[in-house]
């Protein structure tokens, strides 16, 4: 076999692998685990430790209402749930309509120094065992809290993650359907790699903590809640996923706003990319980094690349090689000419929505190439960031 096949044909065993090789592993090794008894996690739905809610606000006031009739709205017992709004930075209504809350512990500082900076301040305040973060614009399901806890009657359990939901009046355009697609598919790899081992990070949305394994964390930071989640599973702590417990949200605006988003969130990428290859051991904790590689590192760090270098060294086969290499290429052209279709009705609404989903799957990969550059050229020098706008009808 040619050099330039055998290249091909790697290639493309490792963009299958990143995609759907990966999952078939996992599938497999939790049901080994489940046959021969392995997974030996455990839960405790009587478990009622004494918890603090913390959530981040900043110039949230069209939503804090909603968000604090959602708090009081959790069904676990009000004398063990410590709710804490820290709204550092804040220039609109935020502030004072939380003062008219005298139940509610709030935390307020004039200057903006970030997501981040505001959780190690909030975790300094954080007297209880347990702290679960939420986002402002995220509704929780009234059983969250306690389906979170549970997990923590296993002492091997550092973390838990939520399950992150997009809500289904709202996806009908292409940045709704991509985002609830790629959600979903996030949340079986999350719940096969507990299964198996450990989730591999957690969504700031919903996630929950051991208080005295929280540490404070680079104020720069983008992607708080997957360094933090993972700072804890390479101590050697499990991350264990969640579905009972999910945090429900609109969809990006547009795809304008989406990609706003998932720039910003491939840029915090390549900055975990880099801060983890530091801080995981292969030695103290082997099957936590082939989760990592498999589901991470090959998805930031080797696909986007390895698309394009496929399609061009298709494209060379294609013309000097054997029919079947014309084949990969007329539908490698399709699935282009799809995302492109995608591309050009991109803002509207429409019932035929799978074509969208090539030119959301484009979308992502270019998102990070453009953070990988941001990343790059334009190092950021502090977590502040610029939120995107969120569908309200």
């Amino acid at each position: 076999m040619p050099l330039s096949a055998f290249i091909f044909w790697l290639s493309a065993a490792i963009l299958c692998y990143s995609f759907f090789g990966y999952g078939l592993v996992l599938w497999l090794w939790s049901g080994y685990n489940k046959l021969s008894g392995n997974n030996k996690c455990f839960t405790d739905a009587s478990f009622e430790p004494v918890v603090t809610l913390v959530v981040p606000c900043y110039n949230e006031a069209d939503i804090l209402e909603q968000k604090i009739s959602n708090c009081r709205s959790l069904l676990y017992p009000k004398e063990k749930l410590q709710l804490l709004f820290i709204t550092d930075g804040s220039t609109d209504q935020t502030v004072s309509l939380l003062k008219s809350h005298t139940d509610i512990q709030w935390l307020h500082q004039p200057e903006r120094r970030g997501k981040t900076a505001a959780e190690n301040r909030a975790v300094t305040f954080v007297q209880t065992p347990v702290v679960i973060f939420s986002d402002a614009n995220a509704l929780l399901n009234p059983e969250a809290i306690r389906n979170l806890v549970k997990h923590f009657a296993d002492s091997r359990t550092g973390c838990v993650a939520g399950e992150k939901r997009i809500s289904a009046q709202h996806i009908d355009t292409a940045g709704a359907v991509g985002e609830n697609l790629y959600w979903r598919y996030e949340s079986i790899l999350k719940q096969l790699d507990a299964d198996c081992n450990s989730a591999v990070g957690a969504a700031g949305e919903l996630m929950a903590f051991r208080t005295s394994l929280y540490q404070a964390l680079p104020e720069d930071t983008l992607l708080d809640d997957f360094m933090q989640s993972m700072q804890i599973a390479s101590a050697g702590y499990r991350i264990a996923y969640e579905p009972g417990a999910y945090a429900t949200e609109t969809a990006s605006a547009s795809v304008a706003e989406e990609m706003k988003r998932k720039v910003r969130i491939a840029t915090g990428s390549w900055q975990a990319l880099a801060r983890l290859s530091k801080l995981l051991s292969i030695r103290k904790t082997p099957l936590l980094c082939f989760q990592f590689f498999s589901h991470r590192v090959l998805r930031w760090a080797v696909i986007p690349f390895l698309l394009i270098f496929l399609f061009l060294l298709n494209l060379v086969l294609a013309i000097s090689g054997d029919s079947i290499y014309r084949i990969f290429l007329t539908l490698q052209l399709f699935f282009y000419t799809i995302a492109l279709l995608g591309y050009t009705l991109r803002n509207t609404r429409t019932r035929f929505t799978l074509v969208f989903l090539p030119y959301y799957f484009c979308l992502m990969h270019y998102a990070l190439l453009a953070g990988l550059y941001r990343y790059r050229y334009h190092k950021p020098q502090n977590g502040l960031w610029e939120k995107a706008k969120r569908s309200t009808t």
